[in-house]
């Protein structure tokens, strides 16, 4: 679940990597202890509105992941937002005290992360990032975020969310 808008164009993962990318999420979670529950939606669930309507939920308790690129450090900077919120760069930028914060382009996403565009999740990526948290998911009991692949996801509770990944909770929306 990824920002809203065209898509990479990337055809269907083959089995071996949609594996290993399931695999990296799970043991992530599980690892921590939490408990994982992961549904798979044929139709896809790359948007929030997509994956919204997929399960059922408000659109606000999709947990969006977004990846910029420090422009100077080359930096990776993953964002996790509501679903319906748009982020603000200048706010971003003054809280990893990062910039120019630029989002990244599909094919980096998935060099960066192991993981396509509509498919990142909050964890097990190839690569460490700064993480932020959308403030506003803090006000839902269970969110949805991508669980690896374009057409999975994972519930997970938003102080979960926090402790696995060591993000900060931020104001970071439009």
């Amino acid at each position: 679940m990824g920002e809203e808008g065209p898509q990479n164009g990337e055809g269907p993962d083959n089995s071996d990597v949609v594996r290993e990318s399931i695999l990296a999420v799970e043991e992530a979670i599980v690892g921590a202890g939490i408990p994982l529950e992961v549904r798979e939606f044929p139709g896809g669930t790359r948007t929030s509105r997509d994956a919204a309507d997929a399960i059922g939920c408000d659109i606000g308790q999709i947990a969006k992941s977004i990846v910029f690129r420090c422009e100077k450090s080359g930096d990776g900077v993953l964002v996790i937002a509501s679903g319906p919120n748009r982020v603000d760069i200048a706010k971003l930028e003054r809280e990893t005290g990062k910039g120019p914060l630029r989002m990244m382009a599909p094919e980096d996403v998935r060099r960066l992360t192991g993981f396509a565009v509509g498919g990142v999740p909050p964890v097990g990526h190839r690569t460490g990032l700064i993480k932020l948290i959308d403030q506003d998911l803090m006000q839902h009991d269970i969110l949805w975020a991508a669980a690896g692949t374009p057409n999975s996801v994972l519930s997970i509770m938003p102080g979960d969310l926090v402790r696995i990944t060591s993000g900060r909770v931020a104001d970071v929306k439009e």
